[in-house]
């Protein structure tokens, strides 16, 4: 009975990439077993198998992704553009995106746009050039100039929008209930006896400022509380643009507001401490987005938290399902916000003295 065929070496040069070849030759078998293990097909033999990955890790073989992903026309890997990472709302949403991404086998590209029209579009262009399968956005204000657009279009690639709408790019989108958590939040703060109710918002150039600042009219006519304009200021989602706000809302004296995302808060209560006012004896205070370290405000901060890691992993989802095929209606995810009841909107103050007697009970939190 002839005996197994002894592996043979092939000599290497020094600093050179094992190749399919080397490890063939290392294992005995042909190059087809060696990409079958490789690719994990379930036809090679335990024994051939085990030969094939002992001569791989022996090697140090690493699989040619590149001569990979022209064969297959995949890179296994998807792009995504925040537009800020160094707010801190986003790195729950990239791990989200990236858990769900690695779960079916996909790396995932991280850029950042700061918000920059100009930036965004060299990230764009570098994705693109990277061949990636599809890519999660989201998008700064403004459109792509054309020159993008027909790049955008020949790469006919998926894009899935997370946090904001972009329909002339795509209508698939993951995105928070902007108007209702606005809504919730503004009528929690009337609840609490506010009566001059103020908005700091996002740049409202973007769709989910527009769709907060809807939230906030609704909340007011359904409160029969009147809108004031000066009450109402634009910031851009940082702490300079919330600090901002702050100086010119409170020469106005409004009773309460809503500010529209947790860095613009920060700013906002720094201007109330330099003006010498105080939450939420002088001003009831809901702030969009909720996290651990908030416990050490003072006053503890109500909030409007949203399921940060699901709307990543949901976006992910959705886009490798586009990538792998599914050409089913565009869809719009809408994921709720929670309200967080705690004190800066002052609710005891309102039931303190001659309200208490009314026996007004606190608001339960909106789930």
């Amino acid at each position: 009975m002839p005996s197994p065929r002894k592996p043979k070496t092939r000599a290497k040069h020094p600093g050179k990439a094992a190749s399919i070849a080397d490890v063939a030759l290392e294992s005995g078998v042909s190059i087809f077993t060696v990409s079958a293990v490789v690719n994990n097909k379930a036809h090679v033999s335990k024994a051939r198998r085990q030969r094939v990955e002992d001569a791989i890790r022996k090697l140090h073989y690493r699989p040619n992704l590149i001569a990979r992903s022209l064969i297959k026309q995949k890179t296994q890997t998807i792009g995504m553009i925040v537009t800020n990472i160094g707010n801190p709302f986003f790195p729950m949403v990239v791990r989200g995106a990236q858990d769900a991404a690695q779960k079916h086998g996909y790396n995932l590209l991280l850029c950042n746009s700061d918000d920059v029209a100009e930036k965004e579009e060299k990230e764009l262009e570098l994705l693109l050039s990277k061949r990636v399968d599809g890519i999660l956005l989201t998008k700064t204000a403004g459109d792509f100039r054309p020159s993008l657009r027909q790049m955008v279009k020949d790469a006919n690639i998926p894009f899935v929008m997370v946090m904001r709408t972009y329909p002339n790019l795509t209508k698939d989108a993951v995105i928070s209930d902007d108007y209702q958590g606005a809504y919730e939040a503004v009528r929690h703060l009337a609840r609490s006896g506010r009566r001059r109710i103020g908005l700091v918002s996002g740049p409202m150039k973007v769709s989910n400022a527009k769709e907060q600042y809807r939230g906030f009219r609704g909340a007011l006519e359904a409160e029969k509380l009147n809108y004031e304009p000066e009450l109402v200021t634009e910031g851009d989602y940082r702490i300079e643009s919330g600090f901002r706000a702050g100086n010119t809302l409170f020469s106005q004296r409004p009773d309460g507001i809503y500010c529209a995302n947790h860095l613009m808060t920060i700013g906002l209560l720094k201007a109330a401490n330099e003006i010498g006012l105080d939450c939420p004896e002088d001003f009831g205070l809901v702030s969009f987005d909720d996290y651990p370290w908030l416990g050490v405000f003072r006053p503890r901060l109500t909030t409007l938290e949203l399921p940060k890691h699901q709307l990543g992993s949901e976006a992910a989802e959705l886009l490798i399902q586009r990538i792998e095929g599914d050409t089913s209606a565009p869809v719009l995810r809408k994921l709720q916000p929670e309200l967080r009841i705690r004190e800066s909107c002052g609710f005891e103050l309102f039931v303190s003295g001659s309200q208490k007697d009314t026996h007004v009970s606190e608001p339960t939190p909106v789930s």
